[in-house]
């Protein structure tokens, strides 16, 4: 699922609109008044970011707010750890390898 979510990421307004959205939910309009791009454009790049499970809208009257959606950044989370966990491992095995290799001088 990750992929998804970076692909997402990799658009450099749908990352100022997730920035935006991390720190507080908004509406579309609201988005579309801070930023360089029609309101409907960010309702498409809303739209991408919501497929891939990083923000989810709930009804708000005639408008919808956006949040940002837990689970998809606690997927995105884990993989990062994962791939964290593994350069160090492959770190620590280096680091062991090459004190070997002084210890046999």
């Amino acid at each position: 699922m990750y992929a998804r979510q970076l692909d997402a990421l990799g658009d450099p307004t749908r990352r100022e609109i997730f920035d935006r959205i991390r720190h507080r939910p908004r509406a579309v309009g609201e988005l579309a008044a801070e930023l360089p791009v029609s309101r409907p454009a960010v309702s498409q790049h809303l739209r991408v970011l919501r497929q891939a499970g990083l923000v989810q809208s709930e009804a708000s009257g005639t408008r919808r707010i956006y949040s940002v959606d837990p689970s998809g950044i606690d997927a995105l989370r884990h993989w990062v750890e994962e791939m964290w966990d593994e350069a160090l491992g492959r770190f620590a095995t280096a680091v062991a390898a090459d004190d070997d290799e002084k210890g046999d001088r």
